[in-house]
């Protein structure tokens, strides 16, 4: 009889949990919704999540909230949230450093890209532009390319850090020309900016919209950009694909992700609200001034560009021995 009973009452509970889990999926959300930013305000991840914040908030009927939660390349806010309950009000929006290039360049990372993250959505891409000092006598790749060949020490490229995207770049396009420049890494974005357009270094690999008001008031020169074709903010400014560097086609992008083991319903309200957002005209318009493309692809589609990013990458940085400071 006790047996039965102890059979009885986990049967009941079963049952309890199987019909709550869609009441509480229906009723989501009944509470703010947070973002986190694994980076400090005012960096192109920071702009998305808050150019998407009104849109999903509208589409959800629930505030939605950004909070900034910056260090170590975004591993910290990415561990934080990876280890949140996966009920859809903890989500992270992230760029390719915290998502493709850190599980190869941080020892004991305490969180793994593809395991402990539901993938939602690629939100928006931009590409990045090779831009040289006014002062630098550069005016074409072709002259640059000749100069590092000649003179391997005789040019700095300026990176917001080692192993950021900005660096990276630079050694893809170190390995796919066959020459080295001298890596100058920055704390920061803004730090490798100022020194650039003061003529202490010579080039850097910067994402369009960081860069592209100087570009127009002549305060940079922009040899190059590394999207399929060329930018229609630059028309002007050749790909290096066309140039002949074909595998030096490189997009910086934002990605949102949750705490894996979303329930699928909840997986589907974030979803439909996130494209909504993405589709606002307000965010549409501003996206294109800063010169982000909107990609809102599938769960699936961007677990798949993950894994080409992650293999890339990798590649790259085993072939250039760089490792995290």
């Amino acid at each position: 009889m006790t047996s039965l009973f102890a059979r009885l009452a986990v049967t009941g509970c079963a049952l309890l949990a199987a019909a709550g889990a869609p009441a509480l999926a229906q009723t989501y959300p009944d509470k703010p919704v947070t973002i986190v930013v694994p980076f400090p305000p005012g960096g192109a991840t920071d702009t998305t999540a808050r150019l998407m914040e009104a849109g999903m908030a509208k589409a959800l009927g629930q505030t939605v909230l950004v909070e900034n939660k910056p260090g170590a390349t975004g591993s910290i806010g990415a561990t934080e949230v990876a280890q949140s309950d996966p009920d859809g009000y903890r989500l992270m929006i992230a760029s390719l450093g915290t998502f493709a290039t850190n599980p190869y360049l941080q020892r004991n990372l305490a969180y793994d890209p593809i395991k402990d993250f539901d993938l939602l959505t690629v939100a928006v891409r931009t590409p990045n532009v090779l831009v040289a000092a006014k002062q630098d006598p550069a005016k074409t790749v072709a002259e640059l390319v000749e100069r590092m060949k000649a003179d391997p020490a005789g040019v700095t490229f300026a990176s917001s850090g080692t192993g950021s995207s900005d660096h990276l770049t630079a050694a893809l396009f170190m390995q796919a020309v066959g020459a080295e420049g001298v890596h100058v890494p920055y704390k920061g974005g803004s730090a490798a900016q100022t020194d650039l357009l003061g003529g202490h270094v010579d080039v850097s690999f910067q994402n369009l919209g960081a860069i592209l008001g100087y570009v127009k008031a002549g305060e940079l020169k922009a040899l190059a950009v590394t999207s399929e074709q060329r930018h229609p903010l630059l028309p002007d400014v050749p790909t290096l694909s066309e140039l002949g560097y074909p595998t030096v086609v490189v997009n910086s992008w934002q990605g949102v992700a949750a705490p894996k083991g979303l329930p699928t319903e909840v997986k589907a309200k974030l979803n439909e609200a996130i494209q909504a957002s993405l589709k606002e005209p307000a965010a549409v318009s501003k996206f294109g001034e800063l010169g982000f493309e909107v990609v809102g692809n599938s769960n699936d589609a961007f677990a798949a560009y993950l894994g080409e990013e992650m293999a890339r990458w990798k590649d790259v940085i085993e072939k250039g021995g760089i490792q995290a400071e």
